[in-house]
This record gives structure tokens, sequence and C-alpha cells, in this order.
């Protein structure tokens, strides 16, 4: 599960004309669900998100403050792209949990920020609709945050990626015939 974590003075999402949500100061939450993301990653980015200090205290503080400590808002949005690979210069999205499953996990987020937090503090999108969000960063401060799970499963992915690029180069290496002949350009065995 990865997240982008906004620090915002104020932030928005509406489908067409219709505003679907909005909050002030507070977080705008930025969610992406892989195909093996688990209830443990839900239960590590609720708790991870509401704790983290990105607000300065009455002193000022820097970094001090979490969104429960200052009272804020937080605004949640589904965002599937989050889950992408890109192949060449194209985003490939078969990482991300199909939307059926996907939006019972996005639920059991919200419903654990909800009751770990306010229930009238938590905000979000509507899941799965074409959504325009409007941000106002503060800062600007944006932290990216994954699962620990989706860390490992990173990088097991660039291993992975780095094994394959290996291979490929290794096959398309010329071979020389014996150990003290030099391969010479364009020479395969």
């Amino acid at each position: 599960m990865k997240a982008i974590i906004q620090r915002v003075t104020k932030a928005s999402v509406t489908v067409g004309d219709e505003l679907v949500s909005s909050i002030e100061k507070g977080l705008c939450i930025l969610l992406g669900i892989s195909k093996d993301d688990t209830p443990t990653d839900v239960q590590y980015m609720a708790k991870k998100i509401l704790n983290l200090r990105l607000f300065e205290d009455d002193n000022g503080k820097s970094w001090n403050k979490s969104v429960l400590d200052k009272g804020y808002e937080v605004l949640c949005i589904s965002q599937f792209t989050l889950s992408c690979i890109l192949k060449g210069n194209k985003p490939d999205f078969h990482q991300a949990m199909s939307a059926d499953q996907s939006q019972i996990m996005y639920n059991s987020f919200l419903d654990l920020m909800r009751s770990s937090y306010s229930e009238e503090k938590i905000k979000d999108g509507r899941f799965q609709a074409y959504m325009q969000v409007h941000i106002q960063n503060d800062g600007p401060v944006t932290i990216p945050l994954e699962s620990p799970s989706s860390v490992r499963d990173s990088k097991d992915a660039v291993k992975a990626a780095r094994a394959e690029a290996r291979q490929s180069k290794e096959k398309k290496q010329p071979v020389a015939k014996s150990m003290e002949e030099p391969v010479t350009q364009g020479e395969t065995t």
C-alpha cells in the first residue's frame, strides 16, 4: 500500500460540478492499494498517517505535532495509479488491486481512520469516479509512505528487474572460443 501525504491549508474533491468533500487545515492523502495488500497494511497506514508529526507545536517548533494532536481534518482519495509500474513510457496497472476488492479495503481503511480519530474529521472522495482534487499544499510538505509489505515487494521487484537485465546483457555478450582467444567485434561462438 502506498500513500502520498500532503500537509494542506485546504483541499477539496469534486466530481463534475458537484463538491464531494472539502477540508480546511490538515492532510490530503492519496492512497494506492496493490493486489498484495492485506489488513495489516491498512492498520499500519492508518496508524502511521494519523501519528505523523507534520505540524508545529504551540511554541512554533516544527515537526512536533500530528493531525490527531492538532485536531485537523483528513481528506482521503483512493488512487489506483500509485500502484503503476512503468513499462517504457507506458504505465502498467497490473499491480493494483481489482476495483471490487480495493473498494472493500479502502472502506476498511476509512473505517479504521474514523474509529481511531473522529468520524467527522475524516472525509473522502468518490471511489472509482473521475475526480478533480484541489490541493493547497502547505510548505510544501509532501511525504511518500509505503507499508512494510509494499517496501518488500518493491525491493523484490527491483531485484527481479536487475536480474532480468543482467541475464539479458549476458545473453548479448559474445563469448570467447577459448580462454586465450579474445572475442572480436561482431564475432559469436
